[in-house]
């Protein structure tokens, strides 16, 4: 595996040599703090490349050609490889990203693993996507995507679209060996499928626009390792047949009998964003609701079966109405002529209904079918929506990398929290971000605290960035304090420092000498 990565990555290389121009960025980062873990906001949303450990670092080097460089053209390409060698770390190294892409147009199609950013909302001060968040590690695999909107055509720029389909294998399978010790649930060799689409209603031009759109993503194939004391191996349904329900949920999982769910672990959200645009300010207001099922997704479910013989047939029009109670509610504040404060969010975000604290599959005996208990994140054959021990959606949903027992579960799903962040640059070169959270824990529904727990999770980080007439251009420091308080993260105070250069190396042909 490792032979075939360096080959991989020294082929990356060289192709990058030929082309005319690389950006070389080269990072080195060290953390230290007091109490149990790193503090949250010095660990979370950063794609993976950060430790729980009290004191870790990195030494990081990308180098990398991005398709924008051909952005006048019809025909771009792109490739990067990004790798750090870490301390502290899950992995002593990390590939962070190695990919190639072609794109025409406005559609791109991407080979490997490439960070993606989040869509509709603020990268740098939101609490991070339900689904498709930026917390985890990315995901080698094959996306095709249209990276801008496309104007529906006889419509005057009043619809655009825009979406991608993405399959690809996570790498996390020797971190999940050795975290559960083979003693709890865990899966070699799963697939992981995710897709969006989004939907832009008003012109570019126009003051007020209104963004929709579905995220959903499925976990696959492989093979579950279930409890040592349960001792079952299951291997789920592998070939172009889990890759087709993967993308439309259905069919069923490897070992169930009578009741049948979809296969694979199905999540999404739905999402809606008003956006104005005005001369001294802009603002937009945002939803995220996450599902797990089809009573999260459209707030019903069938409830008429019958009894007896007919325990599985539909037999009277009956349905089970749920309620819309968990979201995520953001605004983001964007002030066009103040340097000191250029961009404040709030988030509110509450997860404790789940479709309710029932679970009732029908029988032969009760035909009543409640679907409640939806366990975001957690799953009862794969080990939920995770990778590498991060969620790979919004972080203040605990990671399996904080618990102590081996288990690859999200121990607080059921929360309520409050999330501020702020963002300006005061001075040329010179940038700073506060990050501010509360939230209060119930755990989950199958264990939940006995009595709820709250926390308190702060930042403050500043960065410059050298001008490009001093003798120090291209190079940047970044340094934060960072601190939670409470029971569900325990007591952490933590400072980080980053320093960093970005270059540009430009090849030229020599002209021949004659």
């Amino acid at each position: 595996m490792r032979r075939r990565l360096f080959s991989a990555l020294l082929g990356l290389i060289l192709t990058l040599t030929v082309s005319a121009q690389l950006q070389l960025r080269t990072e080195a980062e060290l953390t230290t703090s007091s109490g149990e873990y790193t503090p949250l906001w010095l660990q979370a949303n950063r794609y993976g490349l950060s430790s729980l450990e009290k004191t870790n670092g990195y030494l990081r080097v990308a180098l990398s050609r991005p398709a924008e460089a051909d952005s006048l053209r019809q025909w771009r390409r792109g490739v990067c490889a990004d790798v750090a060698a870490a301390t502290g770390f899950t992995s002593k190294m990390v590939v962070q990203q190695l990919y190639g892409e072609i794109g025409w147009k406005k559609g791109l199609l991407t080979i490997g693993a490439k960070e993606q950013p989040m869509e509709l909302r603020n990268q740098e001060l939101s609490s991070g996507a339900q689904t498709l968040g930026i917390n985890a590690r990315p995901v080698p695999g094959v996306r095709i995507e249209l990276e801008d909107y496309w104007d529906v055509p006889g419509l005057n720029h009043w619809l655009g679209f825009k979406g991608f389909i993405f399959y690809g294998k996570t790498t996390d399978d020797d971190w999940q060996v050795d975290f559960t010790h083979r003693q709890e649930r865990y899966t070699e060799k799963t697939m992981l499928h995710t897709k969006a689409g989004y939907l832009r209603i008003g012109p570019d031009d126009k003051p007020l626009q209104l963004e929709l759109g579905l995220e959903m993503g499925c976990q696959f194939a492989g093979t579950s390792y279930m409890k040592r004391v349960t001792k079952g191996i299951l291997k789920n349904e592998s070939g172009f047949m889990s890759y087709l329900h993967a993308f439309f949920p259905s069919s069923s999982e490897a070992n169930e009998t009578d009741y049948r769910n979809k296969e694979g672990n199905h999540v999404g959200s739905l999402l809606a964003r008003v956006n104005y645009e005005g001369k001294a300010f802009g603002a937009s207001i945002y939803v995220d609701h996450f599902f797990e099922d089809q009573s999260g997704l459209f707030f019903l479910d069938y409830d008429g079966y019958g009894t007896g013989e007919k325990w599985d047939k539909w037999e009277h029009f009956n349905w089970l109405v749920y309620d819309l109670c968990d979201m995520q509610i953001g605004l983001e504040l964007r002030l066009k002529r103040c340097r000191w404060v250029q961009t404040v969010v709030a988030e509110y975000l509450t997860t404790k209904y789940q479709s309710g604290p029932v679970y009732h599959d029908h029988t032969r005996i009760m035909s009543d079918h409640v679907s409640g208990i939806d366990d975001n994140y957690n799953h009862f054959i794969f080990t939920g929506w995770q990778h590498w021990g991060q969620v790979m959606g919004n972080p203040l949903y605990r990671s399996p990398l904080y618990n102590g027992d081996g288990t690859i579960y999200v121990q607080n799903n059921r929360f309520t929290a409050w999330h501020f962040g702020i963002s300006g640059t005061p001075f040329e070169g010179l940038h700073y971000r506060l990050l501010a959270t509360w939230q209060h824990g119930l755990g989950t529904y199958k264990i939940p605290y006995a009595d709820p727990r709250r926390n308190v999770s702060l930042l403050a980080e500043a960065a410059y960035v050298f001008p490009q007439h001093s003798k120090l251009k291209g190079w940047s420091v970044r340094g934060a304090v960072a601190t939670d308080h409470g029971r569900l993260l325990g007591n952490n105070t933590g400072v980080q420092l980053t320093i960093g250069r970005q270059m540009n190396i430009n090849f030229k042909k020599k002209k021949p000498a004659f």
